[in-house]
């Protein structure tokens, strides 16, 4: 069944149904991932996670090319629409066609690639703030 409830509802699904089957939630490639880069993370000095950090949110808010591109795209398309529209005149129907249906499929796609790197952004992140904060208060360095 086609669900529209999104990713962390579908990951809530899987986790209750490994529960429900006594599956060790451990196990589940998700979480194993997550608890490898926390492991990761803690082995690090705190002034190296600090500067980890700056650089992740760097990389964060730095990943808006992907949304300039999708917005600019069609800008540069109007400005060009004559020569394109008579191209696409002398051509057959199946050539613009083509040309939409290719345009689409990558501005879809990059979509979901600059949505899931701020995504993994977040996550490391947080886990790196969570770190810190565990050590300042433990006043470890």
């Amino acid at each position: 069944m086609i669900s529209f409830r999104g990713d962390a509802h579908k990951f809530y699904l899987k986790i209750r149904r490994n529960h429900t089957e006594g599956n060790n939630l451990q196990e589940l490639k998700e979480l194993q991932e997550i608890k490898d880069i926390r492991f990761f993370y803690r082995s690090l000095t705190t002034t190296t996670l600090e500067n980890i950090h700056y650089r992740i949110i760097k990389e964060k808010n730095g990943s808006g090319l992907i949304p300039i591109l999708v917005t600019t795209v069609p800008w540069i398309l109007f400005i060009f629409s004559k020569q394109l529209h008579s191209y696409f005149d002398a051509a057959s129907n199946y050539v613009w066609i083509t040309f939409a249906i290719a345009f689409l499929i990558a501005i879809f796609i990059s979509v979901y690639i600059h949505f899931k790197e701020r995504a993994w952004a977040t996550v490391h992140s947080r886990i790196i703030e969570d770190i810190i904060s565990e050590r300042s208060n433990k006043h470890e360095y």
